[in-house]
């Protein structure tokens, strides 16, 4: 597959400088691009590379084009955000290369038939669907999947190998599910009664909305009266848990092994690094970046980059910063004792 650069911008737009016939079978790292792919820059750490690349094209900045232009004798295409220009064009390009699937259901696939199947969704081998299930236009349903009764999937959503997504679930259009995720298996619902674990019904459900994407091994929990939403463009990478009751709003990202406790409502626009977590019960409002490995103990009413961990360093000294952090409590009441005495001892002089 090829494509003239012209017709690449008319589809993707930007600013193209150079030969509009030149054509480009793909799109590869600055080191590594040849004569017959395209490239970015998305960091301007890495100019003098850019300028030296053999590629046939390169995407990049307005504030990286005149340092570049002069060094670099290929096609340039100029746009305001390169890495996302980038993301655009590979997913042409991996569009072009995908071996497509002929719609249908496979022979294997297990069907109620009272299940609602759009006939150009694609159901693959050792498929379940249930009663009552609507699959829509253009799903792709891939090997050993289980859709649970009354469940609905919305148009060009994806899952992926081996997903469980449970009775009554929602997930909008163009989702993606990757394999092993579950979606819907009951939250973590107990009630204690003199030490004995009484089970609480989940009886709410899971509904997410359009362009979701959710990584392998992730779990979403079903609500237990009301409903765990995921609102759209939301992006869970792998082996994220999401309990019971959860509001996630819409274009909020997670990296992977994030923790939310139960009855958690996060904002739009937010951001969590990877195997950070947040408690059960807590509000976090919109714009709102958590970084890697921090944990969330209490609301955040204000935007803006939280941090909670303490600094890597060697174990013998974290071991006598633990022993400080213990004794601070202590620490405290001296010093106020001494505050006390030097406010008497100011007074009576």
């Amino acid at each position: 597959m090829s494509i003239r650069l012209q017709e690449l911008v008319d589809r993707l737009g930007g600013q193209l400088i150079g030969d509009a016939n030149t054509t480009v079978t793909g799109i590869a790292p600055l080191d590594t691009a040849d004569s017959s792919q395209m490239t970015f820059l998305s960091n301007p750490k890495l100019r003098s590379q850019a300028a030296q690349t053999k590629a046939a094209a390169l995407i990049l900045s307005q504030a990286d084009d005149p340092a570049i232009g002069a060094s670099y004798s290929g096609a340039r295409i100029i746009t305001h955000n390169p890495y996302a220009y980038f993301a655009r064009a590979a997913q042409f390009f991996a569009e072009q290369a995908a071996i497509p699937l002929v719609p249908g259901i496979h022979s294997s696939a297990t069907v109620h038939p009272d299940a609602e199947v759009d006939p150009t969704a694609y159901i693959g081998p050792h498929v379940t669907i249930d009663a009552n299930v609507v699959i829509a236009e253009h799903a792709i349903i891939e090997a050993g999947c289980f859709i649970g009764r009354d469940a609905k999937v919305g148009g060009r959503t994806h899952f992926y190998a081996n997903v469980s997504f449970y009775a009554g679930c929602e997930i909008g259009q163009r989702g993606i599910i990757h394999s092993g995720a579950v979606i819907g298996a009951d939250g973590f619902g107990f009630a204690n009664d003199k030490g004995t674990w009484v089970k609480i019904p989940q009886t709410g459900r899971v509904v997410i909305g359009d362009d979701v994407e959710i990584g392998a091994s992730t779990t979403i929990d079903r609500g237990t009266l009301a409903d765990t939403i995921i609102e759209d463009d939301v992006k869970l990478d792998n082996q994220i848990h999401i309990g019971h009751n959860c509001h996630i709003g819409a274009h909020t990202a997670m990296a992977g092994c994030v923790g939310v406790a139960g009855s958690a409502k996060i904002g739009k626009y937010c951001t969590f690094g990877g195997a950070a977590m947040v408690l059960g019960q807590l509000t976090i409002v919109d714009n709102v970046h958590i970084s890697a490995a921090s944990m969330v103990s209490r609301s955040i009413l204000e935007p803006g980059h939280y941090t909670g961990f303490y600094p890597l360093a060697k174990n013998a000294e974290w071991e006598k910063t633990a022993a400080i952090v213990r004794n601070l409590g202590s620490m405290r009441e001296k010093i106020r004792e001494l505050e006390k005495t030097i406010k008497s001892l100011t007074e009576k002089k």
